[in-house]
Formats: structure tokens, sequence, C-alpha cells
């Protein structure tokens, strides 16, 4: 841990200088308190660094919070061994997630499953409670409920240090998450405009809790948060129901752990009730599960919460980009991209390039760096991965 400043507290061994200014910026606006926390896997953002922990008193700034509302991971742990895997060819596996999730930017269902029936029921109930028809902001909400999307979102079948097989899976809120932060970001800036308010980042607008405004942001943040959290459920729910159907057998489940990473909630630090936004953060209070993925081809963690006070009891969400996706797709090769996932069933196209594990931090540095964050109690490697390109 290093202290910057004293708004600025950073767990990050290996940080940009574009980075730092960014966060020492976000840090200094008068309503962060304490401090922000600055997570190993921090680096450029939107307004605020992608990898920080925001408390702000009496204030939420939507564009911190992020346009992938709830984005977060799921993973299940089942009864199956490598054993169970052993001499079969896994692309019939990868295959048919393909066609049971669909995958990519836009994708969408033909229809409402029955699995994903009850789930949309649910989410429109929260809607009407919350006063707001997510219709205006995206009209295929319920169609998008069980897809995955694309960039750094991915469905993966992975071995535990017992050789223990695991789903895990990475999405969000998708279109209707993003139509939401964007109006609401828009909103903010107005409200700057409207009442003279400069910022260092225009990206930094806020909204001022007891207003009209913050209030509809947050009823409408909370149901996408929720959105997301059932998006992946709903994605998990088909992933086992193809990996059971490929092994011939029921796929029985002995822990499943649904955490977010884009998100803000109340919570109480240092005696006082505060907003805390997670920007590619996980809460990671003592004891509490939570999931930290490395990049494409590299391992992921299962792990438990060490309640770290000064970092508003927060962790890692993955090893974060070191490279931006054009900066990536010139400096590395498809060959390069092939080497990386050697052994690891994957769709081999350049389209993935850009998520080649080159362009990442390294996960290792990363969960060195969140000693005092979190504890592992799994450590997976991938034997399939599937994206949307």
């Amino acid at each position: 841990m290093e202290k910057i400043t004293n708004r600025l507290i950073n767990w990050a061994s290996v940080l940009e200088p574009t980075t730092r200014e960014q966060a020492e910026r976000t840090s200094a606006l008068p309503f962060v308190f304490p401090h922000l926390a600055l997570m190993p896997d921090a680096h450029l953002g939107l307004g605020a660094t992608v990898g920080s922990v925001i408390p702000t008193d009496r204030t939420v700034v939507p564009a911190a919070v992020g346009v992938d509302i709830g984005c977060g991971m799921i993973a299940v742990l089942t009864q199956l061994t490598v054993d169970d895997l052993a001499d079969r060819s896994l692309t019939p596996l990868r295959e048919s997630i393909e066609r049971a999730v669909p995958l990519s930017a836009g994708a969408a269902n033909r229809k409402v499953v029955a699995t994903a029936e009850p789930r949309v029921t649910e989410l429109e109930a929260m809607a009407a409670q919350a006063g707001f028809d997510p219709d205006e902001r995206a009209g295929r909400w319920r169609l998008q409920l069980g897809t995955l999307g694309s960039g750094n979102h991915f469905i993966e079948v992975s071995l535990d240090e017992q050789d223990r097989v695991w789903a895990f899976l990475h999405s969000g809120s998708r279109g209707v998450g993003n139509k939401i932060a964007q109006h609401h970001i828009g909103v903010a800036r107005t409200l700057m405009e409207r009442y003279w308010i400069e910022l260092p980042d225009r990206d930094l607008a806020y909204l001022v809790e007891g207003t009209d405004e913050f209030w509809a942001y947050v009823r409408e943040l909370r149901w996408a948060q929720h959105y997301a959290l059932l998006n992946r459920e709903e994605m998990m729910d088909r992933v086992l129901r193809q990996l059971g159907e490929f092994l011939g057998t029921d796929v029985v489940e002995a822990e499943r752990v649904n955490c977010h990473h884009n998100f803000t909630q109340q919570e109480k630090h240092w005696g006082k009730e505060l907003w805390v936004t997670r920007k590619g953060a996980i809460e990671a209070r003592e004891g509490q599960a939570g999931l930290i993925p490395g990049s494409m081809g590299t391992r992921s963690y299962v792990v438990e919460g060490l309640g770290n006070r000064m970092s508003l009891c927060s962790a890692p969400h993955g090893a974060g980009r070191m490279f931006s996706r054009s900066a990536a797709r010139k400096r590395f090769t498809h060959d390069e991209l092939r080497q990386a996932m050697h052994g690891i069933e994957f769709r081999d196209t350049e389209a993935f390039l850009d998520e080649i594990p080159a362009a990442y931090k390294d996960i290792d540095v990363v969960m060195a760096d969140a000693a005092d964050l979190v504890r592992v109690r799994h450590t997976l490697r991938q034997v399939v991965n599937v994206k949307g390109d």
C-alpha cells in the first residue's frame, strides 16, 4: 500500500502516470471522503479510474459507476473433475455454449425462454415499484437477459487446484444498463452547466442526494445492478445445462459466487454513511467470497475478503489493461494469441487479438499487490474459453 496523497491510497505496483493523474483529480473532489482507494489493476477510465473505490458524501458520480452498471462475475463449482473431461475433444462443448448463449455486442435471444421468464417477471415488478419503465431506455432488455456481450466478457470452463470443474463467466447489464447510465450521465452534465459548476473533467459530473435527479438515478441503477446479476444467473444455468448434456450427466452445484464490480451502494465507514462506488473493484468484507479473473488464457481466482479498512473493504476485479484495444491490435499478432491460448479450447480468430493476455497486467503481480485485501480460496485454469467479438 502506498499513500500518494492524504486523499489517495494506492495498491497498484504498476501504475501509469496518466492513470495516477486521473485518480488524483477524482480524489480531490470535495465530497470524496475519506480517500479514494486505487486497486492493483487500476488503469485509465472514463472520468474516473477503472480499478478504483470512490467513497462520496451525499453524492454519486454516474460516470464513475460506469456505463455497464452491475458488470461482474459468477462462478460455480461442480461435482465434476478433470477425469470427466479426459480423452474428449472440448470443441463440441464450446460450440454448444456458443449456441445456447447469444454472444457479441447487441446480441439478443429470439424469444424469452422458460428459464428467463420468472427473472423477467421479477424485473418487471421491480421496475414498477421503482416507478420507471425500462422499455423507455432499451426496448429489447427482456430478450437480452441471458446474453454475454463482447470485449472482455467471457464464459469459461476451468479446473481448480484439485482438478475440479468450475464454470465461470463475466458480463453485465447489457444495452439497458448502458442506456440508463448514458441518460443519467447526461442529466448530471446538464446540472453542472445549469449551476455553473466547474469540474476538472466533465465526466465527473455528479448528482446530489435529496434531489429528484439523484433518486431517479439510484432507483434505475439498483434495477440495472439486479438485471446484471440475473443476467449472469441465466447464462450460468444455460452453461451448466450444456456441460451436463455434453457429459451425459446432471451437473450438481457445490458452490456459487455472484458479485458485481461496477456498482455503488450505501455503506458505513469511519462512522459515516457514504455512497461507495466500485468502478472495476469488488466488495471484500472479511470472509466475503469474491471472484478475480485473469485475462484471456491466464488464471482466475476465487477469493475471500480480508476486510481491509483502508481499501474500504475492496479488492481488484481482474488484471487491468496495459494496452488500449487499438494499441494491442497494432502491437500483437494472431500467432502470439494462438501461443498464449495453447492447450485451451477457444474460437481461433483475430477478432480477439485485443484480448491477448499481454495486453493486460500480469495477474500474478495483481494478486501479489492484493495480498492484504483478499486470501485465495481457489486458483482456476481455463480449459474452454468463449467470447463474443
